[in-house]
C-alpha cells in the first residue's frame, strides 16, 4: 500500500512537469505523501498487532505533518532591500549584481558552514534584482 502511494505520488510529479509547481509547493506535497505513507503504515501495522510499530510510524506521521504548517516563503524584498543585502546601487548591471553575489554566497554557503537562512536571502536578493530585466 505505500508503494502505491509513493507511485501515485511519483506519477503525479512526472505528470505536473519540472516547472509547474515551485519549489516550495512541491517540498509540501513530497511531505504530505510521507506523512501518508507513514500514517497508513501505522495502521497496517496495528491491524497485524505490532503496536510498537504503529506507535513509531504514527508518531513519525504526526512529526513529519507539522511540517506542513510552515508559511511559504516571503517574496515581498524590495528592490531598495535587495541591492541593499548585496552591497550594489538599484541600477546597477547584471553583471555588478552577479559579482556582488557571488562574492557574498562564497562566504555564507551552508556547504561552507553558512547559515541557510542568510543563502536563500542572498538567493532572493539577486533574484528581485534581476527580475526587472537587467
Amino acid at each position: 500500500m505505500v508503494l502505491a502511494i509513493v507511485a501515485l505520488a511519483l506519477a503525479g510529479f512526472v505528470a505536473l512537469g519540472p516547472r509547474s509547481m515551485t519549489e516550495w509547493a512541491r517540498g509540501r506535497v513530497l511531505v504530505s505523501t510521507l506523512a501518508a505513507a507513514a500514517a497508513l503504515g501505522a495502521v497496517y501495522d496495528a491491524l497485524r498487532g505490532s503496536w510498537l510499530g504503529a506507535t513509531i510510524l504514527l508518531a513519525s506521521a504526526i512529526w513529519i505533518g507539522t511540517e506542513l504548517r510552515s508559511p511559504p516563503p516571503a517574496s515581498g524584498m524590495s528592490r531598495a532591500e535587495a541591492a541593499s543585502m548585496l552591497g550594489v546601487s538599484e541600477t546597477a548591471s547584471r553583471g555588478e549584481i552577479e559579482a556582488a553575489f557571488r562574492r557574498l554566497i562564497q562566504r555564507v554557503h551552508p556547504d561552507r558552514g553558512g547559515a541557510p537562512g542568510l543563502a536563500a536571502k542572498l538567493n532572493a536578493a539577486r533574484a528581485v534584482l534581476l527580475k526587472a530585466g537587467r
